[in-house]
């Protein structure tokens, strides 16, 4: 995980996230469409929604893009149903990997995660092949200016969470983990004593770290962009473990 948490900050830092607005933009309005349709159109009384504006406002999503996006969710708009799949496997040198997506065809993006496995050196196994390696938590995230590490953990303490970890220097922020099930309360609880997060939502992080070095790197780092590249995948997560310099060398 951390591995890839490394990954993701060095692809902002190169502005490969202006590079790929458009396709942001896309699994964003998805994923605003998708909690509109599956909830209430109120962001105050949907959380899933809540949360999809706040990221699409962090991405400079303007007000309308998302007003329309819930628009289309809560409407009868057949082409706004998108089905919620998860895909498992394994990719070189044994990474496991979990794939989130949101799709109108699955036969068509199973099809192309599948093509992006095999292309590079990876293999698509069954649902639940991989994700016993996973805990499946809730995850929030502030910037620093919501306090310091000692005042975060108090409040993420008193909130219910299990976990803190606070950054340090531009890219950093607070990032409070807690157990799914208590991912609502923790949540309400922290909204009430920092703020609105940057960042609310369940995600999956590995229970260990499978060590990854030499071109094995640059191979899992190429699946891992391709498959952050289809339009249908929101979210990818991985359990490999590289050093800083060699995720630098090969991110370039």
């Amino acid at each position: 995980m951390a591995g890839h948490s490394q990954f993701k900050n060095i692809m902002h830092r190169k502005g490969r996230q202006d590079a790929q607005r458009a396709k942001i933009f896309t699994k964003l309005i998805r994923e605003i469409t998708t909690a509109a349709r599956l909830g209430a159109a109120d962001p105050n009384a949907n959380p899933r929604l809540r949360a999809a504006m706040i990221t699409a406002r962090e991405n400079n999503m303007t007000r309308d893009t998302i007003d329309r996006a819930i628009k289309r969710g809560s409407g009868s708009d057949a082409d706004a149903n998108y089905d919620e799949v998860r895909y498992e496997g394994y990719g070189p040198a044994g990474v496991a990997l979990i794939v989130e997506a949101l799709t109108n065809n699955r036969n068509r993006t199973a099809g192309e995660v599948r093509s992006a496995f095999s292309k590079f050196g990876g293999n698509l196994g069954e649902t639940n092949s991989v994700s016993f390696m996973f805990d499946r938590l809730g995850e929030f995230r502030f910037p620093l200016s919501a306090g310091t590490a000692d005042e975060v953990m108090e409040k993420a303490i008193d909130a219910g969470a299990d976990d803190v970890m606070s950054g340090e220097g531009p890219d950093g922020v607070h990032e409070i983990y807690c157990a799914q099930e208590n991912f609502n309360a923790v949540r309400e609880a922290l909204e009430k004593s920092l703020g609105q997060p940057s960042v609310a939502k369940l995600m999956w992080r590995p229970k260990t770290a499978t060590p990854v070095e030499g071109e094995v790197v640059r191979t899992l780092l190429d699946l891992i962009a391709a498959l952050e590249d289809n339009d249908d995948v929101q979210n990818v997560y991985a359990n490999f473990e590289v050093s800083d310099d060699a995720l630098a060398k090969f991110a370039a």
